[in-house]
């Protein structure tokens, strides 16, 4: 059986089901497709289901055209009817794995996942976990709901983990030509889930266990956490000394070893390195163990939308004016600069918080319309254009993603007032007080 199901992966004979069609199941899917498989797709939102049925994409960086042309020609579905899993060879879980209210890992998408693959599984089938989450996940928690099918991991079906790597917006790297993480509940299991990825991704990367390859993950997005809470720190340290955190950084990047730059910010953005971090640290726990170098961090992280309003709320004192009924206009919404993902964005967080605080708030961003509703917020607000006239009628722009498309040299001349936490302006305007870095 497993070297029948070898030769259909080879042959491009085997359908590959991805459960999630988000920001890491709908460019996955795209790989797939590309590289000659067929592909039903699996999302619980059905307006997701009915747009790319349609040939619509609902992400930047995935074009419509191209998801019309597969649909079209019967290489690719979506469907929110999960018995059609009977259908599928490899099935590849992209769910979301959010935090609770108490930073505890919330895996209920996975967990029912499991269930609603169980129902269908059968001989012969792949069934790969993508989704960050803690170790053990896949063995402890995956496979347990799976064997109760009565069918055997590594002869009847084939369970492993795979940690997604996607970074939206990044040109140079791609789902195709990221190195793939791959590992097995036992050797076949390796060695099938292996021969799937090789016939999509450039460099497949093979580790021994589950473990190691959730593992992986954790490490890479607490490496980043940690080094941005670090710049985060130094910017409030050297700003208090009046030294400039931007100038600091560029100046010891210029050495050629040991060093990395890392930048600071309003927050941490993105689904993975707000919320990966808690996962080791709430099942370092169990082990009765505390994470405090990575809770530090994470503390740090969280604190950086508070001192920029704490910040704006210094600025407008200096100009005679109170927080409360200023007008306020964050400029970028997505989490980072050029695309259209607001999962876990400071951007969020910053309008809940000056809202709060009493002032009236309105954002921009040339590539999210209006704010859907999220897991945390659910704003009704539409985004506002930039011209002279209406950055004028704002007490302060906060610069919270800084896109390539804003013209910030209009908003330097017209702006009463600016936070800049991305120093998106250097030194231009600080010498009359109209720039504030945060």
């Amino acid at each position: 059986m497993m070297q029948k199901l070898i030769r259909a992966i080879k042959n491009k004979k085997a359908i590959i089901g991805i459960i999630g069609l988000g920001y890491v199941g709908l460019p996955l899917a795209k790989q797939f497709l590309e590289s000659g498989f067929n592909v039903i797709g699996f999302d619980i939102d059905k307006n997701k289901v009915d747009l790319l049925n349609k040939g619509i994409s609902y992400i930047k960086h995935i074009q419509s055209d191209f998801i019309g042309k597969y649909v079209k020609n019967n290489n690719f579905i979506a469907t929110d009817d999960f018995s059609l899993i009977k259908n599928v060879d490899a099935i590849i879980i992209c769910v979301p794995t959010p935090l609770g209210i108490h930073y505890e890992p919330d895996i209920k998408y996975i967990i029912n996942s499991a269930k609603e693959i169980a129902k269908y599984l059968k001989k012969g089938h792949i069934v790969v976990l993508e989704s960050t989450t803690y170790p053990g996940t896949t063995e402890d928690e995956l496979l347990p709901t799976l064997k109760k099918s009565g069918l055997k991991v590594g002869k009847d079906f084939f369970l492993g983990f795979s940690p997604e790597r996607e970074d939206p917006g990044n040109k140079k790297y791609t789902t195709k030509n990221i190195p793939k993480i791959v590992s097995g509940v036992t050797q076949n299991c390796l060695e099938v889930i292996k021969n799937l990825y090789e016939q999509v991704i450039e460099t497949v990367f093979p580790v021994s266990s589950p473990k190691i390859a959730e593992s992986a993950k954790l490490l890479e997005n607490i490496y980043r956490s940690v080094n941005i809470a670090l710049v985060n720190e130094l910017k409030i340290v050297f700003g208090k000394m009046g030294i400039d955190i931007w100038e600091v950084i560029e100046a010891a990047k210029t050495k050629p070893f040991g060093f990395h730059a890392f930048y600071p910010g309003p927050g941490l953005g993105g689904h993975c390195i707000p919320i990966d971090p808690f996962y080791l640290t709430w099942k370092a726990r169990e082990y009765d163990l505390h994470t405090r170098f990575i809770e530090l961090a994470g503390e740090i992280n969280n604190t950086m939308p508070y001192r920029v309003v704490d910040t704006t709320i210094r600025a407008l004192n200096s100009t005679g004016k109170s927080i409360k009924n200023s007008r306020v206009l964050i400029l970028g919404l997505a989490y980072k600069p050029d695309i259209d993902d607001i999962r876990e964005s400071p951007s969020l967080k910053l309008i809940d918080i000056f809202t709060n605080e009493g002032a009236i708030v309105s954002y921009n961003d040339p590539f999210i319309p209006e704010i859907p509703p999220t897991r945390k917020y659910n704003f009704s607000l539409k985004s506002v254009k930039i011209t002279p006239k209406i950055i004028g009628q704002f007490d302060a722009i906060v610069i919270s993603t800084n896109h390539s498309s804003y013209n910030y040299e209009l908003i330097l001349k017209n702006a009463k007032l600016i936070i800049d936490t991305r120093n998106a302006f250097g030194s231009r305007g600080i010498v009359n007080g109209k720039v504030w870095k945060a």
